[in-house]
C-alpha cells in the first residue's frame, strides 16, 4: 500500500472550491441573458482565464517550491491542449443541433460543470487505485497508449467526422421516455405543452455534451496523473483548463477545423504520458530503470504542440494555394 503526497491541507481544498464556485457563478451571470458573443468579449475572458493558472503556479512556486509548480505548468498545458479537441466536439454537437448562436455559451458551461463534476470523480477514483500499489501506474500508461493508438487511427482517416444525431443512445433515450419539442425556448431544458412536461432540444444538446465529457475524462485524468502524483494538483490542473473553454471556443471556433494535424499531435503526447507512466511504475519496481523528468515532459509536449501547428499552417496554405483561394 503505497500513500499519496499532497502539497494540499484541507484549508487549501476548501479554498480552491469555494473559488472555483464563485468563478462559475460568474460565468452564469454573465450567460444569464442569452446573447452572441463578441470577439472582444471572447478575447477578454480567455486572457482572465490564462492569467489565472499563470499566476497560480507563480504562487506554488513561492509557496511550495519549483517541483509542484513545474508539474503544475505541465499538467495544464497537456490538460488545455487535450480541451481543444473538446472544443472541436463540442463545436460538431452545437452544429449538429442546430444552437442558436445565443444560446451557445450556456451549452458550453453546462459541459464544463458536467467535465468538473466527471473529473473530480474520476481523480478520486484515479488516487484510490494509486494507493494500492505501482501497478496502477502501468494500468494508466496502458489506457493512454490504447487512448494514443485510437487517436492516430482516427487521424489517419480519410473521411470527415460528423454527429449523427438520431443514432446517439442518449438521445434515443430521453426521446423515448420524454416528449421533445421541435424549437428552443431561450435558456429552458423543459418548458409544459398541453398540460406535460416536455423537453426542449437544448436539454438533448446538454445531454450529448455531458456524454463527451465521459469519454475525454477517461483520458485526461491518467494523462494528468503520468505529470503529478499529487490529486490536488491533478485537480487544479483540470480545473483551470476547464474554466477557460467557454471563452476560448468563441476565440477558437473559425480555427478549429484548420488545425487538421492537432489529434496527430495529441496522439504522441497521450503516447508519450503513457510511455512516461509504464517507465514510472518500472522505476518504483527496478531502480535502475529511468524516470522521465517533468522538465523533459513539458518540453516534448511543447514541441509537439508547436510542431502541428505549424504543420496544419503549411498544409492549410499548400491546399489554399492549390485551389487558387487565399488562407483565411
Amino acid at each position: 500500500m503505497s500513500h499519496l503526497n499532497t502539497i494540499a491541507t484541507p484549508q487549501l481544498w476548501a479554498l480552491t472550491i469555494v473559488v472555483l464556485l464563485g468563478l462559475l457563478a460568474a460565468d452564469f451571470a454573465v450567460t444569464r441573458r442569452p446573447h452572441e458573443v463578441a470577439m472582444r468579449e471572447a478575447v477578454g475572458w480567455s486572457i482572465f482565464y490564462l492569467a489565472l493558472p499563470a499566476a497560480f503556479g507563480v504562487l506554488l512556486w513561492q509557496v511550495y517550491g519549483r517541483t509542484p509548480a513545474m508539474e503544475f505548468y505541465t499538467g495544464y498545458v497537456v490538460e488545455k491542449s487535450l480541451s481543444v479537441d473538446n472544443l472541436f466536439v463540442f463545436m460538431l454537437l452545437l452544429a449538429a443541433f442546430a444552437v442558436p448562436a445565443a444560446l451557445a455559451q450556456r451549452v458550453l458551461l453546462y459541459g464544463i460543470v458536467g467535465a468538473l463534476v466527471l473529473r473530480a470523480i474520476f481523480i478520486a477514483a484515479g488516487a484510490a487505485v494509486l494507493q494500492t500499489g505501482a501497478w496502477a501506474f502501468l494500468l494508466f500508461g496502458a489506457v493512454l497508449l490504447a487512448t494514443a493508438v485510437k487517436v492516430m487511427r482516427d487521424a489517419m482517416r480519410a473521411e470527415q467526422f460528423h454527429v449523427d444525431i438520431d443514432s446517439m443512445r442518449s438521445v434515443r433515450l430521453m426521446r423515448r421516455f420524454m416528449p421533445v419539442t421541435s424549437e428552443y425556448h431561450g435558456g429552458k431544458l423543459t418548458v409544459t405543452r398541453g398540460g406535460r412536461r416536455a423537453l426542449t432540444p437544448l436539454a438533448l444538446v446538454v445531454v450529448a455534451v455531458f456524454m463527451t465529457d465521459v469519454v475525454f475524462a477517461v483520458d485526461s485524468v491518467p494523462a494528468v496523473y503520468g505529470v503529478t502524483e499529487d490529486p490536488y494538483l491533478v485537480f487544479a490542473t483540470n480545473a483551470f483548463a476547464l474554466l477557460g473553454l467557454r471563452a476560448l471556443y468563441f476565440v477558437l471556433r473559425n480555427v478549429l477545423d484548420r488545425l487538421r494535424h492537432l489529434n496527430y499531435g495529441l496522439a504522441i503526447i497521450l503516447a508519450f504520458i503513457g510511455v512516461k507512466l509504464v517507465l514510472h511504475w518500472a522505476h518504483k519496481v527496478w531502480e535502475q530503470v529511468p524516470d522521465i523528468p517533468t522538465e523533459l515532459s513539458l518540453g516534448v509536449i511543447a514541441v509537439t504542440l508547436a510542431t502541428v501547428t505549424a504543420t496544419s499552417i503549411v498544409a492549410n496554405r499548400r491546399e489554399a494555394a492549390r485551389e487558387g483561394s487565399p488562407v483565411p
